[in-house]
Parts: C-alpha cells; structure tokens; sequence
C-alpha cells in the first residue's frame, strides 16, 4: 500500500531564528535523510512552497482564493510517499525521517501526518 506523509512545522517558531541556527539544523537532517532513503521504500520527497492555492466550486463555477488552508498554526512543509505493507511498517518508516529525528524539531512544531492512499485512477509509470 502507498501512504502520503505530510511533515508540518511552526513558521513563526522557525522564522524567529537567524538563519545560521536554521541551516545548522538543516545540516542535521542530512544524515537522517540518508537513512531515510535507503530503507528503498521512499518513491517520492519533497518539500512545499509556502505559495497555495484553493479551487472550490461555488455558485456554478470555479473559485480560486488563496491559501494555506488549515486551520491551525501549523503549516505542511513537506510531503513523501512510501510504500508499506500496513500502518505499523508505515510508521516505522516515516520515523526514519528528520522530522523525528533531530531534536529541534520538537522546538520548531515538526510532526508528520501519514494516510493511506486509496486510488481512483493509477496511471503507469513510464520507463
């Protein structure tokens, strides 16, 4: 099964911080990356720009209004797929991730929201 993990973070706690302290930090997450990695069941990580958008229908057309969205002081900063058999694998996975890993990220909000993903439509991969 595919989950879709969705890292969240503080920005107000993170944009405090001289950028010195944030790159620091950054650097700490490269080797946890790496084992991250090379558990060969990540297929996709990214991170998120700031910049949304919504599309809603209302009224009979398409609305665009601008984002993020959620409702709490926690933004998504990042987003990884993986594969696993169950929630349990899942969760061991994702654990290898920095966001659990490096001490400050409890400091800056880190946190990771994995979901199962249930498909519509899945198109082949092109080789």
């Amino acid at each position: 099964m595919i989950y879709l993990c969705l890292g969240y973070f503080e920005p107000e706690i993170m944009d405090a911080r001289p950028k010195a302290e944030i790159d620091a930090v950054m650097r700490e997450c490269q080797p946890h990356l790496a084992e991250f990695y090379k558990s060969g069941q990540v297929m996709m990580d990214a991170g998120l720009d700031l910049e949304a958008k919504c599309l809603r229908w209302v009224n009979g057309e398409v609305m665009v209004t601008d984002g993020p969205f959620i409702e709490t002081k926690e933004l998504i900063g990042s987003a990884f797929l993986i594969e696993a058999e169950d929630m349990e694998e899942a969760i061991r996975i994702a654990s290898l991730h920095p966001t659990t890993q490096v001490s400050a990220g409890e400091e800056f909000g880190w946190g990771i929201e994995i979901r199962p993903i249930h498909y519509f439509e899945k198109r082949e991969q092109k080789h």
